[in-house]
């Protein structure tokens, strides 16, 4: 059996350490900066930085689409630890199609405009001001046929998940065929299982 303890031969994988190491003091000057920065930057100007960023980012769909999609992609793959910007990343190459061809620019604004009738007609608001999981994710079933739901939900696996900027926090190391592959390099190490 292995000692985790043990250096990993050059090349190998690393293996991951379960157990957070938190000392008292770095958590107290972790929590100062933090109560620092909620007292410097207000909640109001946070969501208007999102609101400015997500308009710069759907130039040719319109802010409000942009803030439709990228809601409905974190509602079809949820990822808590993830901010936002790595969604508005995933959602933006739609913007850039539909500056492309009219027909898929035509099928994503129909079918956010669908999606907000839907919910509007259910919960009296459009579908990225739906409050509850829930409830949204009620509404992207009866749409889940649909060719709209299809197109966003196919490219968001590779928008999301060949981002190498997020395979850290997935626990992914990347491809391990040029290291020899993963039976030689720890592959019942993940965490996230």
């Amino acid at each position: 059996m292995k000692n985790l303890n043990d250096q990993p031969a050059p090349g190998a994988m690393r293996v991951l350490d379960k157990q957070p190491a938190l000392q008292r003091r770095s958590f107290l000057r972790g929590g100062g900066l933090g109560a620092i920065g909620i007292t410097v930057i207000p909640a109001a100007s946070l969501a208007a930085a999102k609101d400015v960023a997500a308009q710069q980012s759907f130039r040719h769909l319109g802010a409000a689409t942009g803030k439709t999609l990228v809601r409905m992609a974190r509602d079809i793959y949820p990822h808590d630890k993830l901010a936002d910007k790595f969604y508005v990343e995933a959602v933006a190459p739609y913007d850039t199609a539909a500056a492309k061809d009219k027909t898929e620019k035509q099928l994503l604004t129909d079918g956010v405009k669908d999606l907000d009738r839907r919910a509007k007609e259910r919960y009296g608001m459009p579908y990225a001001a739906v409050k509850t999981e829930e409830e949204r994710v009620a509404l992207l079933k009866d749409i889940e046929a649909t060719p709209f739901f299809k197109k966003i939900q196919g490219g968001l696996v590779t928008g999301l998940y060949n981002n190498k900027k997020l395979w850290p926090l997935f626990g992914y190391e990347g491809s391990s065929w040029q290291k020899g592959g993963y039976v030689n390099r720890g592959f019942d190490d993940i965490d996230w299982l």
